[in-house]
């Protein structure tokens, strides 16, 4: 099936070509006629699989770009994610070459640049639920006229802590209007607020295995204590072309930085950045391949969207099955390959059983060896890293 099939418009298609996308995903197959249609709707689906466009194409479809008014709102639980978007939207109505303004509503950045930018009326505004709210509240967002909210990472939206200010935006906008949740995974207390804020919701899942197929997954023992030093190890036995490095607390990204960049290897600290324009920086080096390797927590990371990660490591082992999902849906998107290799000590590994039975993956243990990955029964070697980098660092 093509994006023409699926009623969209020549002149969204010709802008979807010029990103190299030709070809709808199964998510993309699913949500489109019921989007377009008006309903009320949840995509699930694994990491990856263009969940994004698959709401931004109907959306603008049905956008009136003649009427000066917010007729999209759309919440995100990060800043990188609603940079994404608001990215996405821009690209979409340039390459389309359409009059569609969008707007990054987020906390951090100036309030009185934005109320003042929200003269301008944009038809989409994409940020986090507290500003977004707030700006309703001093009625400086006009949300008359919205004819869809789109919650995104919906499984860390509604929760205790963010959903009052998703129900103070929702009932902000007109009945009848439509609501759109995305999310890769699902959560018991999501699905009750689903079924209370959108009663008639259709239900869209695509994609039979939670993991992509197309990642191998290599797991590697050492003390907990080694493993800032195995870390570099690997990635100069790796040489990855770009390596996520996954840990759990601030302080660890801080330091582990710091180690990496001592040894000289290219890196950055999505984390610790507190500046946004520091954070933007990181993201555009680690996209142009200034740099190879980027440490996050999950926070940080979750739902981005940064393209040609050819690794992910866990340096922190996440101990629900979903997180490391979540964690290694940063490899292998759109058809490409990846490796995730995981850092554990000897009471970790006990996890590697919960991974394969939960997730349906097999992982094999490795060992780095004189600059080489290897298996860790074996002199045998592993496949080349995917897509290695041929220049030294």
């Amino acid at each position: 099936m093509t994006f023409a099939e699926l009623d969209v418009g020549p002149e969204l298609v010709a802008a979807l070509a010029k990103q190299q996308i030709t070809e709808p995903t199964a998510i993309q197959i699913a949500a489109l006629p019921v989007l377009l249609a008006g309903k009320d709707a949840y995509l699930n689906a694994e990491t990856g699989t263009g969940k994004t466009l698959a709401y931004l194409l109907p959306i603008f479809c049905r956008l009136d770009a003649k009427q000066e008014a917010t007729q999209v709102v759309i919440a995100a639980p990060t800043h990188e994610l609603a940079i994404q978007i608001q990215r996405q939207c821009c690209d979409l109505a340039q390459n389309a070459g359409w009059p569609i303004r969008s707007l990054l509503l987020i906390g951090g950045t100036s309030m009185v640049r934005q109320i003042d930018k929200l003269k301008t009326r944009p038809h989409i505004v994409v940020g986090s639920p507290g500003r977004i709210r707030e700006l309703i509240g001093m009625g400086k967002l006009k949300a008359h006229a919205v004819r869809s909210v789109v919650i995104d990472e919906t499984d860390r939206l509604l929760v205790a802590e963010s959903l009052p200010a998703i129900r103070a935006i929702i009932q902000a906008t007109p009945r009848g209007r439509q609501l759109i949740f995305a999310s890769a995974t699902e959560q018991p207390e999501s699905a009750e607020a689903i079924a209370t804020l959108a009663p008639e919701v259709v239900m869209l899942r695509a994609g039979a295995a939670p993991v992509n197929e197309n990642i191998e997954h290599l797991y590697l023992v050492c003390e907990g204590r080694e493993k800032p030093e195995m870390l570099r190890k690997l990635l100069h036995a790796l040489r990855p072309e770009r390596a996520m490095v996954f840990v759990h607390r601030n302080e660890t990204a801080e330091k582990v930085a710091a180690k990496l960049a001592h040894h000289q290897i290219p890196v950055a600290d999505l984390h610790g950045a507190s500046d946004k324009r520091d954070r933007k920086q990181a993201r555009d080096d680690f996209r142009s391949a200034r740099i190879h390797v980027l440490i996050a927590s999950d926070v940080a990371a979750r739902g981005l969207d940064l393209k040609g990660v050819t690794h992910v490591v866990n340096l922190d082992v996440p101990t629900r099955s979903k997180a490391y999902l979540h964690r290694v849906g940063r490899t292998a998107r759109a058809g490409a390959k990846g490796q995730a290799v995981t850092l554990m000590t000897g009471d970790e590994v006990r996890l590697v059983r919960r991974y394969e039975r939960e997730l349906g993956i097999v992982m094999h243990q490795v060992r780095v060896c004189e600059d080489r990955v290897i298996a860790a029964e074996g002199p045998a070697r592993l496949d080349q890293p995917v897509r290695p980098v041929t220049k030294r660092w």
